[in-house]
């Protein structure tokens, strides 16, 4: 009992170990970077300002919210930063309880998922904000100064970053699931209209009410879907069905061995 425990204050410990590292890290980043915070927000509110009329400006409601939207936003930026040395942390902790392939598949996979989050907001804010903000814009009613608060303005892309960022991961996901053999690529390839009707009705809920946004959202999922579905078949190995050398006995043949086994029994005593 007493080494079970030792054991489980040694993981409390080293998983404390690991959490500091990774928060002192984003701290570091963080300081590094504040000095150019509003740069910073600046620079993620470019794509709203692009869409808005000569003139046109964001506002702030609160008297702290042009000190601490700034602030958010470099910590975001910290936190991207310092995410591969976060990842790193998390894998150097789960690594020792995997086995040999689980780590030959599990580096690649922790890489992958942190460049598909970052292609899915990369996709979100060069591609996708210039089309929603454009609309939102647009649809405006004359007479209608569109003039957002940032701190309003930093929910909402961060609403879409997230999404983007998680749609992205797609990939990952199929190749888990096949790996663990919860789902086979049949079956994955099977459930497909099912998964695109699914994709159209999560751009229908995370973007603005505009065919094109939802459009591009949408596609992207399908297509990193059947992403995923190549990469799961290539390397997964194709297992022989189970039994598959077995024929079931006909019910006369049955009868026949269950008379056999009688007789047998019978003269044995």
């Amino acid at each position: 009992m007493s080494t079970q425990e030792d054991t489980f204050i040694s993981h409390l410990i080293e998983m404390r170990d690991r959490l500091l590292r990774a928060v002192i890290a984003i701290v570091v980043v963080f300081i590094a970077l504040f000095p150019w915070a509003q740069d910073l927000y600046a620079l993620l509110a470019q794509p709203l300002l692009s869409a808005l009329p000569e003139g046109g400006q964001m506002i702030a409601t609160e008297v702290t919210t042009p000190f601490f939207v700034p602030v958010k936003v470099t910590l975001m930026s910290a936190f991207l930063l310092a995410m591969p040395w976060v990842f790193y942390q998390v894998w150097a902790f789960v690594a020792p309880g995997l086995y040999q392939h689980e780590k030959r598949i599990g580096i690649p996979l922790v890489v992958a998922s942190v460049l598909l989050f970052l292609l899915g907001m990369a996709f979100a804010y060069f591609l996708v904000f210039p089309v929603v903000f454009g609309f939102i814009v647009g649809i405006a009613p004359a007479g209608v100064a569109v003039m957002t608060d940032i701190g309003k303005y930093l929910d909402f892309v961060l609403t879409l970053f997230m999404a983007f960022g998680i749609t992205f991961e797609v990939p990952v996901a199929v190749v888990l699931l096949v790996k663990m053999g919860m789902v086979s690529v049949a079956k994955l390839r099977e459930i497909r209209p099912y998964v695109i009707v699914g994709a159209f009705v999560i751009g229908a809920i995370f973007t603005p009410p505009d065919v094109i946004s939802q459009f591009m959202l949408a596609v992207p999922v399908w297509l990193l879907y059947e992403i995923g579905i190549l990469v799961a078949a290539l390397i997964t190995k194709p297992r022989p069905e189970s039994g598959s050398d077995y024929t079931p006995l006909s019910e006369s043949a049955l009868d026949e061995e269950l008379d056999r086994i009688e007789r047998e029994s019978t003269e044995n005593k």
